[in-house]
């Protein structure tokens, strides 16, 4: 039985301890923060389970049962395609704007599995732990956030030469139940509607911290575990009318602070190893498989925006402008260039395992240019708006008094719709791209994928060097000096 948005709701009221503004959320699915971010995700799960888009979204696991695309470990470049094809058709519900939907951290434990003889080197009861969890998560259909950032304070020191030594979670104890965690972690992006998380550290550590560096899933309404939100752009949303995309895919963020909190062996997945919790990314196709899954995403949220940068030069009757068609030309080219990029990883993808997953170099590549070109993607849709993204009514409340309402179709004009059309348009394209949801999307674009130092040294470790050095050197072979002053000689004689 597929999950439907009815079952996701209901799966939230669990008495997860959620803060924000300083109270205690209480039942997320009904407080006003939450409450619309939380149905936008149960129209995935309805979407997934209409019995017109089974074949899409799912696949037969194998057992007589079907399970969402997002858990499907592909054996060949077609069925990868198909994986992709689930994933744009769920992305295109939100528009690209939820970054941590259910399909990104779900394709993260994927690439673990499709690596799993990394783990089975390291200890063949963690790996047997990931396996069955991997299957968990999928029989049940699990949303999966993730916390694999350590808090910002003193970055010149380690973790454990920060004051409290706890700051960062880590393990403060260990018996025959499991581990017993205190501390720290960021940044649970959509954790407040997701059903569990996976916890672990992406950053490099060092001697002395394998305290911080274990592995390892639980329920987000786990004992002692403490969800502290920021401030919800749902909530400051006057109306989706004015707000249509912070009002209903505000997928919040969120710092996690785990109270000494239980988590039980079959649930961890590495324990105290730097090592293998570098290798649980970078030896499996995990990092890769959840970056092209964000690419996929992407790829979508860039075509959206092309649509509304076309959208403003239609409203604005400037479509025929050469300089305007030549920014128009120029969006285009960066939401192609992503496009092109994501069929590339594809084509060029590989086996691991008997896995077919997506070419490593080329996703680096994507994320390096994709993170330097997307605040001027934002840019050129800014310039393209002009004052029409601030010309707009306060609020529609003022289509509510008649005179107002006049005044509005006198002043907000297009020859491509009515003055309503003209303001809703413009109300969506101002949360795109201008308002401070907008801004922290902005903010995701650029850093989801760590530092742009970190994404140019995976784009450095993973090209092919040899090949590029080899057209050098094959060319260098062509001529010598020796030959050369033979040449000259006879040329002189």
């Amino acid at each position: 039985m597929l999950k439907t948005g009815k079952d996701h709701v209901a799966s939230l009221q669990d008495g997860r301890q959620v803060t924000i503004d300083g109270t205690p959320a209480g039942d997320v699915t009904t407080h006003p923060a939450f409450r619309q971010t939380v149905q936008s995700v149960a129209k995935l799960y309805d979407f997934q389970s209409a019995p017109e888009n089974v074949e899409l979204m799912t696949f037969d696991t194998g057992d007589g049962s079907r399970a969402n695309r997002i858990w499907q470990l592909p054996r060949s470049f077609d069925e990868l395609v198909e994986r992709r094809k689930a994933l744009v058709a769920w992305t295109e519900l939100h528009g690209g704007f939820l970054g941590r939907a259910p399909d990104h951290v779900a394709s993260c434990i994927s690439g673990m599995v499709m690596g799993l003889p990394a783990f089975e080197a390291y200890d063949k009861e963690r790996a047997g732990a990931l396996e069955s969890y991997y299957r968990y998560a999928r029989d049940n259909e699990l949303y999966l956030t993730y916390v694999i950032i350590n808090p910002q304070a003193d970055r010149s020191k380690a973790a454990h030469e920060q004051a409290d030594p706890f700051l960062s979670a880590g393990v403060v104890d260990q018996d025959a139940e499991g581990l017993t965690i205190r501390g720290a972690k960021m940044l649970a992006t959509g954790g407040i509607v997701a059903n569990e998380v996976f916890v672990t550290c992406i950053q490099p550590l060092r001697e002395g911290e394998e305290r911080y560096a274990v592995s390892f899933a639980i329920p987000m309404n786990t004992k002692g575990l403490k969800v502290l939100s920021r401030k919800s752009y749902e909530a400051a949303a006057s109306s989706v009318f004015d707000y249509p995309l912070a009002s209903r895919f505000d997928e919040n963020d969120a710092v996690l602070y785990f109270d000494d909190v239980k988590v039980p062996w079959d649930r961890v997945f590495i324990n105290q190893d730097i090592k293998m919790t570098a290798a649980q990314f970078h030896a499996t196709p995990a990092h890769v498989y959840q970056n092209y899954q964000a690419q996929i995403r992407l790829m979508v949220k860039m075509r959206f925006l092309a649509g509304i940068a076309r959208k403003i030069a239609e409203t604005n009757g400037i479509i025929a402008f050469p300089a305007v068609r030549e920014a128009l030309g120029q969006v285009s080219a960066q939401c192609t260039l992503v496009d092109a990029l994501v069929h590339s990883m594809e084509v060029k993808g590989t086996h691991h395992n008997g896995y077919f997953v997506p070419d490593a170099a080329t996703l680096y590549a994507a994320q390096v240019l994709t993170q330097q070109s997307y605040n001027a993607f934002i840019g050129s849709l800014r310039e393209l708006a002009g004052g029409g993204l601030i010309m707009l009514p306060s609020s529609l409340a003022d289509f509510a008094d008649p005179q107002t309402r006049a005044l509005i179709g006198k002043t907000q004009q297009s020859p491509t719709t009515d003055s309503e059309g003209r303001v809703k348009f413009f109300k969506l394209a101002w949360d795109a791209i201008g308002s401070e949801f907008a801004s922290r999307h902005t903010q995701y674009e650029m850093f989801y994928a760590g530092a742009t130092f970190v994404t140019k040294n995976h784009a450095f470790r993973t090209f092919d060097w040899d090949s590029s050095t080899g057209l050098v050197n094959r060319m260098l072979d062509t001529y010598a000096l020796d030959d050369e002053l033979a040449h000259l000689k006879t040329a002189a004689e």
